[in-house]
């Protein structure tokens, strides 16, 4: 089996916009599943509502499509009801971080056997193009056509304070790491948290001076930087440049976890 045994062949083609990086990180998601070996009769996909969250109607397993910012209060249920199924949640900055900012936080708290993957475009992408949570400062959107005058969330600093046995993020461009991540989240038990940076052309690159898909990719390649790499510069009191992306595995604990399979 492969990971495109996992998609619904008759659903396709996908509503996703062209050059969306979404597609990506499902490929990569699905690629990481299959390595894991498990049943599609034992694994279920959840998301809320955006871009991201039309992800589990292009998979074969049972899947719950929710309200926004409650796919973690659904999936939390799910995994409470049987632990031995194996639950997996597609959601976006938008929908984890601002309805859902709650449910977020207390999921990582209670430290939930799920594995989480955020596709972050920086913007809510779905619905117009509005300013989320984690839209960087002075970037442009509709709800902020002079620049964005807020700090961003670091959903990844954000996870590890609350208490995720794993944290890691990484990009559309870093496609090996990325699906190697996912892998090694899926194995975690307790709440593992996977950030991945997706390119948004239609209503964040348009507006950013990422004319071309290929744009904000290349940007994610050369503003990617290690988080060790970036400890060793802290070590030896050089800066880190403010517009540096830090990627990598951010936390591996081992906390002990709510619905870990009997």
């Amino acid at each position: 089996m492969t990971y495109s045994d996992w998609l619904r062949v008759d659903r396709l083609p996908h509503i996703y916009c062209a050059g969306c990086g979404n597609g990506t990180v499902i490929n990569c998601t699905l690629n990481a599943v299959d390595r894991m070996g498990w049943k599609k009769e034992e694994t279920v996909f959840v998301s809320g509502i955006g871009c991201s969250s039309r992800a589990p109607g292009y998979i074969v397993t049972d899947s719950l499509h929710t309200t926004h910012g409650r796919a973690l209060a659904f999936a939390t249920g799910i995994k409470m009801a049987n632990p031995e199924l194996h639950v997996v949640v597609f959601t976006g900055d938008g929908d984890l971080a601002a309805i859902g900012g709650n449910h977020f936080i207390h999921s990582c708290r209670r430290n939930i056997d799920l594995t989480v993957v955020c596709m972050n475009n920086q913007i809510y992408g779905m619905t117009g193009g509005q300013g989320s949570p984690t839209t960087p400062r002075g970037a442009l959107s509709t709800t902020t056509p002079y620049g964005s005058q807020e700090p961003a969330f670091d959903l990844c600093e954000l996870a590890s304070a609350a208490g995720a046995n794993f944290v890691s993020r990484w990009t559309s461009y870093h496609v090996k790491e990325l699906t190697r991540s996912i892998h090694q989240g899926l194995g975690v038990p307790g709440f593992s948290f996977i950030e991945a940076l997706v390119q948004c052309p239609t209503n964040y690159g348009r507006r950013n001076k990422f004319r071309q898909v290929m744009d904000q990719v290349e940007y994610f390649k050369t503003h990617g930087i290690l988080v060790q790499k970036a400890h060793r510069l802290r070590d030896e009191g050089l800066p880190i440049p403010a517009d540096a992306i830090l990627l990598g595995d951010m936390v591996r604990r081992d906390r002990p976890a709510m619905g870990v399979k009997r």
